[in-house]
C-alpha cells in the first residue's frame, strides 16, 4: 500500500515541479525574444517613418543608428532601389525580396540563407521624386535589419533549455521521490500507530470479555447455586464490566482528541479547590492501602480552564501514584504558583521508572509493571490521556524518577489570571 502512495505522491510531486520548470523557462525565453526583437522593431520602424526623399540634389540619408539596418524604396509602379551610396551585396534580388510584404507589420523573412526583420511604411508625399533621371515615384518606405545573431543565440538559448530540461527532468523525478519519501514518513508513522493502537486495544478488550463470559459460563453449569455461593463470580464479572467500561471512555477520549472534536469548556476555576475535591475521594483509598497522602496547595489559585478535564488530570496522577506505591509508602502533592503558572507536583515512594521506559510512560497502552497496573484496573492509557489534557491547556509535563526510590511529574500550567476569591 505504501509503495502505491509513494509512487503516486512522486508522480505527483514530479509533474507540480515540472510544470514549474515548463512555464518558467517558456517566460524565460519569451521575455528574451521579447526583449531582443523589441529595440530592433522600434529601430526599424523609426527609421522607415523618419526617411524622407531629398529636395534638390540627392544627399545620402542620416546613418541609421544599427548599421545592420538598412533602406529600400518601393515605387509606384514597383520597382524597388536602394537609397544609399553603399552597395547592398546582402540581396541579389530586391523585387523577389519585398515581394508579399505587408504595410505596417513587422515581419520575419528567411531569403538566401539569412533571417531579415522588415517593415514596410506608406510614404506620406508622393509627389517628390527621387531625381530628375528617372522619376522614381516613393509610395513605400521599407525598412530591413539582418537578424541572424538574435536568431542564433535564441537557438542556441533553446537547445540549452531542452538540455536542461531533460536533466532538469531527471533532477525534478529524484527530487519528487525524495519529497514523497520525506512526506511519507509520519504517515507510514502514524499508520503503523495506529495499527498498534488497534491492537493493544483489542487486547485490552479481550482480557475482560473473557473474564466475563469464562466467569458467566461457570454459573451456567451450576444453576442449583445461589447468589451467595457465587457472589466471588459476580464479583469477577463486576470488577471486569468495570475495567471494560474505563477503557472503553478512555479510547472514545483519545480518539476524539485525535480527531479534533474534543472541545474544553474554558472558565476561570480554582484549581486549588479542584485539587483538594480529589484528595477528599481518595481518603479512603489511602486508609485501605496504608499509603499518607501529604498535601501543600496554596488555596485560590485560579486558570482559565476545563474544570472536568483538570479534575481528571489530577484523578489520573493521583491514582498513578498509588497503584506503584507500597504500603507504608508516602505520596506528596504540591500546588504553587511561579513565574504566572501554576505548578501542581506529584510525589510518590514507590518503586519508580527504570530510564529505558522514562520515554514511553506517555504512550498510549504502555505499562512499566504490566501486572500491578492491571490487577489495580489500569489501562495504560492514563498519562496518555494526561498529556492530552495539560497540552490542550497550554502546559508541559514532566517526570523524574529513580529505581526504588519513586517519581515525581510536575504540571505547568498558564494561570493566564490571578484571582484571590
Amino acid at each position: 500500500m505504501f509503495k502505491n502512495i509513494l509512487r503516486r505522491l512522486t508522480i505527483l510531486n514530479s509533474l507540480v515541479f515540472l510544470l514549474i520548470f515548463i512555464a518558467f523557462t517558456t517566460i524565460l525565453y519569451q521575455y528574451i525574444d521579447f526583449r531582443l526583437f523589441d529595440k530592433i522593431d522600434y529601430a526599424v520602424q523609426l527609421q522607415a517613418s523618419s526617411f524622407r526623399v531629398p529636395r534638390g540634389a540627392p544627399k545620402p540619408p542620416p546613418k541609421p543608428p544599427d548599421p545592420r539596418i538598412f533602406l529600400l524604396l518601393q515605387s509606384t509602379d514597383g520597382r524597388i532601389i536602394h537609397p544609399g551610396p553603399a552597395k547592398i551585396e546582402e540581396i541579389s534580388n530586391m523585387e523577389e525580396f519585398t515581394l508579399m510584404t505587408n504595410p505596417g507589420e513587422i515581419q520575419t523573412k528567411n531569403y538566401e540563407g539569412h533571417i531579415y526583420r522588415m517593415v514596410s511604411i506608406p510614404y506620406p508625399d508622393t509627389d517628390n521624386s527621387l531625381n530628375e533621371v528617372n522619376g522614381f515615384l516613393v509610395q513605400y518606405v521599407i525598412a530591413v535589419s539582418n537578424v541572424d545573431a538574435e536568431v542564433a543565440l535564441l537557438t542556441n538559448l533553446l537547445w540549452i533549455t531542452l538540455g536542461g530540461g531533460i536533466i532538469g527532468t531527471i533532477a525534478i523525478i529524484f527530487a519528487g521521490y525524495f519529497l514523497a519519501k520525506h512526506a511519507m514518513v509520519p504517515i507510514q508513522a502514524a499508520w503503523e500507530k495506529q495499527q498498534q493502537f488497534v491492537s493493544d486495544a483489542s487486547h485490552e478488550l479481550r482480557s475482560p470479555i473473557t473474564g466475563i463470559y469464562t466467569n458467566a459460563a461457570l454459573m451456567l453449569k451450576h444453576p442449583e447455586n445461589n447468589v451467595e455461593e457465587e457472589s466471588y463470580r459476580l464479583h469477577t464479572i463486576m470488577k471486569e464490566s468495570m475495567r471494560m467500561k474505563n477503557l472503553i471512555s478512555s479510547l472514545l477520549t483519545l480518539a476524539r482528541s485525535d480527531a479534533n472534536k474534543s472541545d474544553l469548556h474554558l472558565e476561570l476555576i480554582n484549581i486549588s479547590e479542584v485539587i483538594e475535591n480529589v484528595l477528599e475521594h481518595f481518603k479512603g483509598v489511602e486508609e485501605l492501602n496504608g499509603i499518607s497522602l501529604i498535601s501543600d496547595i496554596q488555596p485560590h489559585l485560579t486558570v482559565i480552564a476545563d474544570k472536568e478535564r483538570l479534575h481528571q488530570l489530577s484523578v489520573i496522577l493521583l491514582d498513578n501514584a498509588l497503584k506503584y506505591t507500597q504500603a507504608g509508602g508516602q505520596i506528596h502533592i504540591n500546588c504553587f504558583e511561579s513565574n504566572k503558572n501554576v505548578i501542581v507536583t506529584v510525589q510518590d515512594t514507590g518503586i519508580g521508572i527504570s530510564p529505558k521506559n522514562l520515554p514511553r510512560i506517555f504512550d498510549r497502552f504502555f505499562r512499566a509493571d504490566k501486572a500491578r497496573s492491571r490487577d489495580s484496573g489500569g489501562t495504560g492509557l492514563g498519562l496518555a490521556i494526561a498529556k492530552w489534557i495539560i497540552e490542550k491547556h497550554g502546559g508541559k509535563i514532566n517526570v523524574e524518577s529513580e529505581l526504588g526510590k519513586g517519581t515525581t511529574f510536575t504540571v505547568s500550567i498558564p494561570s493566564h489570571m490571578n484571582h484571590k476569591s
